[in-house]
């Protein structure tokens, strides 16, 4: 904020998050310290670059206007994201009961003998924000548990008891009776044991599964087998006859 001795002016540095083929606004704040009128003009070393409204004004005793201050879009981004461009804002005591259309350049001219005050602000270019880096599955706090499963379809009981652990500490760290701490620490417990019986279920059924194919691959072998001897036989007969 400015130390001016007319107006208050924030923020000192115009401040823009910066996006390609996109108008950007922000605000300046103009705080009139004094009781009396206090005409302001804004100026800038690029003016077909920036849209200024209002461009100009009065700021009544004791109270505060905004200026909004508009960048056109622009097709590409500047070296380093630096920004060179200037603004003046300048102020000056008036008569009271003067409006915006009584203002000319004439009451900022320092050889006519006016007082004029002035604030440099400085163009500021921000970086658009990053995207939010990936976060692993189960990794967060009420992530959801598939993050405990591996792709063969195994619960990971290592993994689990380590979340189990550290839900517990957060359950100490909560302000829990030790029911509720000894209820959910029993469902805890019993959800484990359901885990490591579904992976020894789960290990069983595949080795029936490894034993059904085995089984159907002996029977398949037998078959050509007998097949073959009855085809020998058939035609050991044939010659014979």
């Amino acid at each position: 904020m400015s130390r001016g001795d007319l107006l208050s002016i924030h923020p000192l540095e115009l401040k823009f998050p910066f996006a390609l083929r996109k108008q950007i606004s922000c605000s300046l704040q103009l705080s009139n310290k004094t009781d009396n009128y206090v005409a302001f003009k804004v100026k800038t070393t690029n003016p077909k670059k920036y849209c200024v409204r209002p461009n100009a004004g009065v700021v009544l005793p004791r109270s505060t206007s905004d200026v909004i201050v508009t960048m056109q879009a622009q097709k590409e981004a500047p070296p380093d994201m630096n920004c060179r461009d200037k603004f003046l804002l300048q102020s000056v005591k008036v008569n009271d009961g003067i409006t915006a259309k009584d203002i000319t350049s004439e009451l900022f001219n320092k050889e006519a003998g006016h007082v004029v005050e002035e604030c440099k602000l400085k163009v500021v270019y921000l970086s658009p924000p990053q995207p939010p880096s990936p976060v692993h599955e189960g990794s967060e706090e009420g992530s959801s548990p598939r993050g405990l499963v591996s792709d063969n379809g195994h619960v990971n009981a290592a993994e689990f008891s380590t979340a189990a652990k550290a839900f517990n500490e957060q359950l100490e760290a909560q302000d829990l009776s030790p029911e509720t701490r000894t209820h959910i620490t029993k469902l805890t417990e019993e959800k484990k044991s359901a885990l490591q019986q579904c992976n020894k279920i789960r290990h069983e059924l595949e080795l029936l599964k490894r034993e059904g194919n085995k089984s159907s691959g002996g029977v398949s072998f037998m078959f050509v087998i007998i097949i073959g001897l009855l085809g020998i036989f058939m035609g050991y007969m044939m010659k014979k006859s």
